[in-house]
């Protein structure tokens, strides 16, 4: 099939298939695809499997192709902030981090977040999942079925370095003929016997578990990570899913440089509910507004943030805010934009009596180019591996007196942990010019119920500009379970550093105000609301919920609620933060998502 290139306002926007069409607008397709980033990748190549469907997939961002920062492992902290494959938010000042306003990365380049994020990949427990059926009355959400989706859209690969794996990891709980590749360490580090003896002699917490992603994660294991072992290059969706043999589709079309601005209603009124089949968007940021239908469904996979602000310029959402921002309200769904929820973390770090840490591959570009000399010729190097090699999951004693009184256990069931910790051969954070460091770092996985935000339309114009960015609070640390658990990973993290393992090693912590093992609760819980970041693991924006339930954004099979002819497939569905990255988590749900569409369309 050949690769067509059309030009509209002077910006190229890509046709993948043979037909000749002049526009999009005078296009027939089926299915409209809003956002080409984690999940909207797996529904547009899932759909084109069936010949018989017409598939436009847009996508804000530019192509990540011949990238090289977004394609070698190791430069994943390269990808954000501030980069053209970011749409660089930042939310409003956060009252539980003492009032700091932070960086908010987002995708904004083919493949969305799974191109920039930093590969860790972690599916949770199985208590997530049992939750998320419990919660939506859809024993389809139970880890016992998506279990199948996680193994459909996963390709297993040997590492890059293709040493022996046996105890590393447990290939029955693993897919191998998925479209997203992943992959163990491809190159050892010199921290990597001091970690295994380190957890050997403290046992306990840190118990070695061979397979994290099992649905039984508690311990510490060898971290397992985007990365296509055999090309020691990420796996993203859009490297995965929409690969060349996928992209040779003639009924696949994809429109980068595309930004939605909002769903038109259709004029057709003989449904009971408001049908909404037309997108209308932009192309390189300027221009007039152009449109394209679908005479099927429009699914939406913009994301936890951008897919809210999509439904409020469309005038669905919360009616009374709504006017406020000059959008006629046309679905009074309330909870549209509310309950976000996310996983804040914090990192510790330590000088080092090393060489032969990362860190020069930040701050020397001499260094840095060798590297990627060596990655390029043959795939090999420290380059081919993430930001972690050992990741592990903690969970605090359910007698804990966290729990008591109004600090009731958030967790979703039992063998689900409450942190997780991974390990860094190198200065997680700014690097300084010189020295060798270790990184620690630990994400709360349940934050507690209260701390929840929220996206909202910018109302500086009326009506509100959809193009503007939104307004962002990512709610975290305000419950009361949220401190004292991240000082428990603080704690954590101090007693596995204090292993006999370090002696030699460490050297003195990276910064004078980073607690000691001594440290009193209160000295650590200052630390933490200091230094306290987000993980960006942002999901709850357009939550599930049962059909009849008052509340939620979409319905269990993710219809939108009160709505005909759309669906939500992305992180903002998930109504709870699981226990773990969230890439993992939206390529099944994407993926059984898209059984759900084929489904009713068949």
């Amino acid at each position: 099939m050949m690769r067509v290139i059309y030009s509209f306002s002077q910006v190229c926007a890509i046709f993948i298939g043979a037909r000749d069409v002049p526009e999009v607008e005078n296009a027939s397709y089926d299915f409209i695809v809003i956002g080409g980033g984690t999940a909207g990748n797996v529904i547009a190549n899932r759909l084109t499997e069936n010949s018989k469907f017409n598939v436009l997939l847009i996508e804000a961002g530019p192509s990540d192709a011949g990238v090289e920062e977004i394609h070698i492992p190791f430069l994943c902290t390269h990808t954000t902030p501030n980069t053209p494959w970011d749409w660089n938010y930042t939310t409003i000042p956060q009252i539980g981090l003492n009032g700091a306003a932070i960086s908010y990365p987002r995708g904004h380049v083919l493949g969305g977040s799974s191109s920039v994020n930093c590969l860790v990949y972690t599916r949770g427990s199985e208590a997530d999942y049992n939750r998320y059926a419990s919660y939506t009355g859809d024993a389809g959400w139970s880890w016992s079925n998506m279990f199948s989706y996680f193994k459909k859209s996963e390709r297993f690969t040997p590492p890059t370095d293709n040493h022996n794996v046996t105890g590393q990891y447990n290939p029955s709980v693993h897919g191998f003929s998925g479209r997203n590749s992943v992959s163990l360490p491809g190159e050892s580090t010199g921290i990597d016997g001091r970690v295994a003896a380190a957890l050997e002699e403290l046992g306990g917490e840190f118990a070695f578990n061979e397979d994290t992603n099992s649905g039984s994660p508690l311990g510490f294991g060898w971290s397992q990570a985007v990365i296509d072992g055999p090309t020691a290059s990420r796996s993203s969706s859009s490297t995965g899913y929409l690969a060349p043999q996928f992209l040779s589709r003639p009924n696949l079309h994809i429109l980068l440089n595309a930004q939605v601005a909002r769903i038109l209603q259709s004029k057709d009124h003989s449904v009971a509910a408001p049908s909404f089949k037309t997108v209308q968007y932009r192309l390189n940021k300027q221009g007039s507004l152009l449109t394209a239908s679908a005479t099927k469904e429009i699914i939406l996979s913009a994301g936890s943030i951008n897919t809210p602000q999509v439904l409020m310029n469309s005038g669905i959402g919360a009616s009374d805010s709504l006017r406020s921002a000059g959008i006629a309200p046309l679905v009074n769904l309330p909870d549209v934009g509310k309950h976000l929820a996310d996983h804040p973390i914090i990192t510790l770090s330590w000088l080092v009596n090393s060489t032969t840490t990362y860190d020069d591959f930040n701050r020397n570009a001499t260094v840095l180019n060798e590297a990627i000399a060596l990655w390029e010729a043959k795939r090999q190097g420290p380059l081919a591996n993430g930001i972690a090699q050992h990741i592990g999951f903690v969970r605090v004693p359910d007698n804990s007196i966290i729990f008591s009184g109004k600090g009731s256990n958030p967790s979703p069931g039992e063998g689900s942990p409450h942190f997780e910790i991974f390990i860094s051969n190198f200065l997680l954070g700014n690097t300084p010019p010189t020295g060798n460091f270790l990184s620690i770092s630990a994400i709360m996985l349940t934050p507690g119920s209260s701390s929840r935000g929220s996206i909202s339309l910018n109302t500086t114009t009326h009506p509100a500009d959809p193009f503007a960015p939104p307004i962002i609070d990512a709610g975290l640390l305000l419950s009361p379970t949220d401190v004292p658990l991240m000082r428990e990973a603080v704690k954590s993290i101090l007693r596995l550093a204090s292993a006999s393992a370090w002696e030699a090693y460490i050297v003195s912590a990276a910064t004078s105000s980073q607690p000691t093992i001594s440290a009193s609760d209160t000295e650590i819980e200052a630390f933490v609301r200091a230094n306290a970041r987000s993980a960006y693991h942002v999901v709850g924006t357009s939550g599930m919920a049962q059909k009849g339930a008052s509340g939620g954004v979409t319905d269990s099979k993710l219809k939108l609620k009160g709505v005909q002819g759309v669906r939500v497939v992305d992180a903002s569905v998930l109504p709870f933060v699981p226990a773990g990255h969230t890439q993992a988590a939206v390529y099944a749900v994407a993926e059984r998502a898209a059984d759900l569409i084929k489904a009713d369309h068949q």
